[in-house]
């Protein structure tokens, strides 16, 4: 749905010698919200995503329908689905033993009480292991914005408008 809108134009390749014409869509466009926009808390509101759950379920549970997960990424300026989005606690955990194999409960830096990274030796400094940064990174990508159900044919309308 994202891209139907996008302008198409033809395109001749050669393809093993072979001389083939498509019908391309041009996805080089770059369409972002204004961030005036997002800066108005009356917008949106904050939602943490639920383990498992993807743009998809969320724009399904949100708007309605599943095509609109792309509102939930231009929103939250969120562009890759592996990096961007909150790894399942199984797949964090793949992720953690490939990332550090027999190191994974090693530690990672050393935080003051107020989260700050510090040298071991200062005051209060509490170990992190990696297990737990891996961790801590995941769950900082749980907060998201969700525009208001209620802006949704607006913010259509102006992407239609600015394709």
């Amino acid at each position: 749905m994202y891209f139907e809108d996008f302008q198409k134009f033809l395109y001749d390749f050669d393809i093993k010698g072979e001389r083939k014409v498509f019908l391309i869509t041009d996805i080089t466009r770059n369409i972002r919200f204004r961030r005036d926009v997002l800066a108005n808390i009356l917008s949106y509101d904050e939602y943490d995503i639920v383990d498992g759950e993807s743009p998809e379920i969320i724009a399904e549970k949100f708007y309605g329908d599943p095509q609109y997960h792309w509102v939930i990424m231009l929103a939250n300026e969120r562009y890759d689905y592996r990096a961007d989005f909150p790894l399942t606690y199984s797949n964090l955990s793949s992720y953690v033993t490939d990332k550090y194999a027999d190191q994974v409960d090693a530690i990672h830096h050393y935080e003051d009480s107020a989260g700050n990274i510090v040298y071991q030796t200062a005051d209060g400094a509490v170990s992190v292991s990696n297990r737990q940064f891996e961790d801590n990174v995941n769950e900082s990508k749980r907060r998201i914005k969700i525009v208001s159900p209620s802006l949704l044919a607006t913010i259509l309308q102006n992407y239609k408008d600015f394709i």
